[in-house]
């Protein structure tokens, strides 16, 4: 998942003229976030880049920031930002303001002000002093507040004041931190201060390398600060391979110096082997000797063991009989985590640290939460791909393996469902009837997955039937939109239920799915050559007819969806496909592919770009026009593409 950029805006810069106020000059910096899960981390990386930029103004107040001071503000910022985000879930405005006072004893201080636009929901916290614990906690019977944020507590702890404003619409919090030795370059800090300050951009670096650890850091500010970050770059992957090695760069060498995460088999039995899907060390040369010794046999919790950690022995191996052993290479604390999650066991995960007896405890607290989080990522990465399974297995079982050839004509068929996971609603066939007639089908199911599978799945073979039955091809659409509305389709919709509970997919609406644009047709050859077609639309962009000359012209007029309205009678329109004609059709993900706010059917652009394709053959029309619609943005389609060209010869 890509971070969302963040626009800042300096509203006062050094060797301006600043506004007078009650607390002296000051420089701003401002922000809107969308209220989506990963506005704290944009708000944290705009609060660092806000603080950087000042500093390297040369701003007096500005020289005097510390570590902790920015640490100290990336904190309360996820705080603020993330309970705004939690309760309200509108757009959030942030704004990082340095104020200035003058007198006999000069001070400076950070004032941060997080504003959502939904006044009524309340502030997560305590404001007696005790941890606050937010809604979605209390539904969810989250123990650990640390997920959704700890409420004002640690803002109140952090902040030399703080509070919260209520205008019309909006709902402010606010809080204070004070900027201590401004006045002038910072003395060196002492070593209590280095063991204790938190750097977090070190310690959250990917390349991370440090020769020595130090565990003071996972402090009340550094530990929610590592595992927000963590909980970021976690949440977004959609492949468990993915999430081992992203946890494994987390964990060394931050907290421990090697690691090594095992899955298990999602569908194995009782004695199904766990995977060993990674292994990390610090010292890249120890990797190897490290997986060697793992590969030997799996690691294997008692079942009793919950999500704490277990302590297990080292597990280098000994070093060969004419080599003397390294120092401190067998020596070391080994610790191991069972992965679970909605009570499941999905795997473990084992660390080690070296030359010592022990894992502090502060630290073995912190990697617990941590695979805490890291269940949740393997949970949902294999949530997904059993989605993406099963939308797999239906999508070759809902598609013709083959389409049928028609005397004649040459035909030519691009088919992209839009890589999101779900069975498209897009779908197709071409396939032969009695009375020396071919019929061609492209539709579009309103919707995606399991709901839009089950009347894919049922109105394909209704399609051949009624055609096979000798109706017309209104007549078709007439009886099809009766069976779309017919009660019976509720016995199909509860399958998709069922369905989409084992892939443990949300369903919307299933009444939404058994809307149906779709244009159907049939083709007859002419004894003179070329073919006569007879098509109608039902909701569906209209098939467009090119003429050898370049000109184009609609083949079909617009009707109702099929699946709304009761009492209608659909229409055919019939014309003849002379040899060298092109008859194209296509679905909405080609008419409605976006490029910003224009549309590529806008102006009559797919039009424009069939025009420009006479004289060819089907297939190297059909390659132009999806050439064409991927063209048309830089990003890739969002939603199934499907065309279908008919070119008589």
């Amino acid at each position: 998942m890509a971070p969302i950029p963040v626009q800042r805006d300096t509203v006062q810069r050094p060797g301006t003229i600043r506004a007078g106020h009650a607390h002296g000059p000051r420089l701003a910096s401002r922000t809107s976030l969308p209220g989506i899960p990963l506005a704290p981390s944009a708000a944290r990386r705009f609060v660092r880049a806000a603080l950087a930029e000042w500093t390297g103004l040369g701003v007096p107040a500005a020289v005097g920031f510390s570590d902790r001071l920015a640490d100290d503000a990336v904190t309360v910022t996820n705080e603020l930002v993330t309970n705004a985000v939690v309760h309200a879930g509108t757009t959030v405005d942030l704004v990082l303001r340095l104020e200035e006072e003058g007198g006999d004893e000069p001070s400076a201080a950070l004032v941060l002000e997080v504003t959502d636009h939904h006044p009524a929901r309340p502030v997560s916290g305590d404001e007696s002093g005790g941890p606050g614990r937010t809604e979605t906690e209390e539904r969810a019977g989250l123990p650990d507040p640390a997920e959704y944020g700890r409420g004002l507590q640690l803002v109140a702890t952090l902040a030399e004041s703080w509070g919260i404003t209520y205008r019309t619409g909006l709902k402010t919090v606010w809080a204070r931190l004070p900027v201590d030795d401004w006045s002038g370059p910072p003395a060196p800090p002492d070593q209590d201060s280095v063991r204790r300050g938190l750097r977090a951009a070190e310690i959250l670096a990917p390349a991370a390398r440090r020769t020595e650890r130090d565990d003071a850091v996972w402090d009340s500010r550094g530990a929610p600060a590592f595992l927000a970050e963590a909980s970021d770059l976690l949440a977004g992957q959609l492949d468990e391979d993915l999430v081992a090695a992203i946890a494994g760069q987390l964990l060394v060498p931050r907290l421990a110096d090697w690691c090594a995460i095992w899955l298990e088999a999602e569908s194995g039995g009782p004695g199904a082997e766990p995977r060993l899907a990674r292994v990390w060390h610090s010292d890249e040369t120890g990797t190897e000797p490290l997986r060697t010794a793992l590969e030997r046999e799996p690691l294997r919790l008692p079942a009793g063991v919950g999500s704490g950690p277990v302590s297990v022995p080292v597990p280098w191996p000994a070093p060969p009989a004419d080599e003397a052993p390294q120092p401190g290479a067998r020596d070391g604390a080994a610790l191991a985590f069972r992965i679970t999650a909605a009570g499941r066991a999905l795997g473990t995960v084992l660390v080690g640290r070296e030359g010592v007896a022990q894992v502090p405890d502060a630290v073995a607290s912190l990697i617990e939460d941590f695979v805490r989080r890291l269940g949740l990522a393997v949970g949902a990465a294999r949530a997904y791909t059993r989605q993406a399974t099963i939308s797999r297995i239906l999508q070759r079982g809902l598609l013709p393996s083959k389409v049928a050839e028609i005397p004649g004509v040459t035909s030519a068929l691009v088919y992209e469902p839009s890589d999101d996971g779900v069975v498209g609603g897009d779908f197709y066939d071409i396939f032969p009837c009695p009375g020396d007639r071919w019929c061609f089908v492209l539709g579009d199911v309103q919707g995606s997955g399991p709901e839009a599978a089950v009347v894919t799945g049922l109105a394909r073979p209704w399609l051949r039937l009624l055609s096979r039955e000798g109706f017309g091809v209104g007549e078709v659409l007439d009886r099809l939109n009766r069976l779309l509305l017919d009660d019976a389709m509720e016995a199909a919709e509860a399958a998709a239920l069922m369905v989409a509970a084992a892939g443990g997919q949300q369903l919307h609406d299933g009444s939404q799915s058994r809307f149906l644009s779709l244009l159907y047709g049939e083709v007859v050859p002419l004894p003179d050559g070329g073919v006569r077609c007879t098509v109608a639309s039902a909701g569906h962009p209209l098939p467009l007819l090119l003429r050898p000359d370049g000109s184009v012209r609609p083949a079909a007029e617009p009707q109702v969806l099929l699946g709304v309205v009761e009492d209608v009678a659909y229409e055919s329109q019939v014309f003849d496909l002379a040899p060298g004609d092109t008859l194209l059709c296509v679905t909405d993900g080609v008419t409605e592919r976006r490029s910003g706010p224009l549309m590529f059917d806008d102006g009559d652009g797919l039009a424009r770009v069939l025009a420009g394709c006479a004289g060819l053959p089907a297939d190297a029309t059909a390659e132009r026009i999806r050439r064409a619609v991927h063209e048309f943005a830089e990003q890739p389609p969002d939603d199934d593409v499907a065309l279908l060209v008919l070119h008589a010869e």
